[in-house]
C-alpha cells in the first residue's frame, strides 16, 4: 500500500511539472509585465527543473525507506 501511495504521489508531481512547464513555455508576458523571450523561458524552465530535481532526490530517499520497511 505504501508503494502505491508513493507512485501516486510521483504521478501528481509529474502532472504538476508538466502543467507548469506548459504554462511557462506558452506565456508571452510574465506576472511582472516583462516580455518572455526564448532565453528567459529556458531560464524559467531551468529553475523549475532544479526544483523538481530536488524533489526527485527526496522521493528516491523516501523510496529506499518504503522498500526497506515493506
Amino acid at each position: 500500500m505504501r508503494l502505491k501511495m508513493w507512485w501516486l504521489g510521483n504521478l501528481i508531481w509529474l502532472l504538476i511539472f508538466g502543467t507548469l512547464s506548459f504554462v511557462l513555455m506558452t506565456r508571452r508576458i510574465d506576472s511582472s509585465g516583462a516580455v518572455q523571450t526564448p532565453k528567459t523561458r529556458l531560464v524559467s524552465l531551468g529553475v523549475l527543473a532544479v526544483f523538481f530535481i530536488i524533489i526527485l532526490v527526496i522521493q528516491l530517499v523516501i523510496l529506499i525507506f518504503v522498500r526497506r520497511k515493506g
